[in-house]
């Protein structure tokens, strides 16, 4: 099992961990809006993420005879999201780090300059404005900016994993074809 874990995390990391880099790099002026960025962004996870269901499948089918219990399901859905999820957090540190990119920075100047294109209040500006200098400082400490990166992808895998195990625990879903 440890090595079904690691093949198909490792999968789904490098599905998930290519394009995030090839996208960082690609697109560092945000020239896609925020919503467009996490809406490719969490599409990908979910593609991803696939391999969880694969890997439950493949265990209950191949390894048990076609019966799973949902505990055992779920660890190895969260373990392969895990593993994923570590990978997500090594391209984006990659990416961030080889195109020299002030992630932080061009961030909160997107959100400032997306609330006063709304018209903001000056009172609401210079508050937003406060709260994007707490964070870009935040952002700086790298056991916040890894964990921040790890808590984007892991708690997907998490919901792909309870889903995957809700439904291949039941046995005559997408049952075991005889030949």
């Amino acid at each position: 099992m440890l090595r079904r874990i690691l093949v198909f995390g490792l999968i789904a990391g490098l599905v998930e961990g290519i394009p995030l880099f090839s996208m960082t790099l690609w697109l560092p002026n945000h020239s896609l809006t925020l919503v467009e960025e996490m809406a490719i962004g969490y599409t990908v996870m979910l593609i991803s993420l696939s391999t969880v269901f694969i890997a439950i499948k493949r265990r209950r089918d191949e390894d048990l005879g076609g019966i799973i219990g949902f505990w055992q399901a779920l660890l190895l859905g969260l373990a392969i999201s895990f593993i994923a999820s570590l990978f997500y957090v090594a391209a984006w540190e990659a990416a961030v780090d080889i195109g020299h990119i002030d992630f932080a920075g061009g961030y909160a100047r997107q959100v400032i300059a997306e609330q006063k294109a709304k018209g903001i209040s000056a009172e609401a500006l210079a508050k937003l404005i406060t709260e994007m200098n707490a964070f870009k400082a935040e952002y700086a400490n790298p056991f916040y900016r890894l964990s921040e990166a790890f808590s984007e992808m892991f708690p997907v895998g998490v919901l792909v994993s309870l889903i995957s195990a809700g439904l291949l625990c039941n046995h005559r879903f997408l049952p075991v074809r005889r030949s």
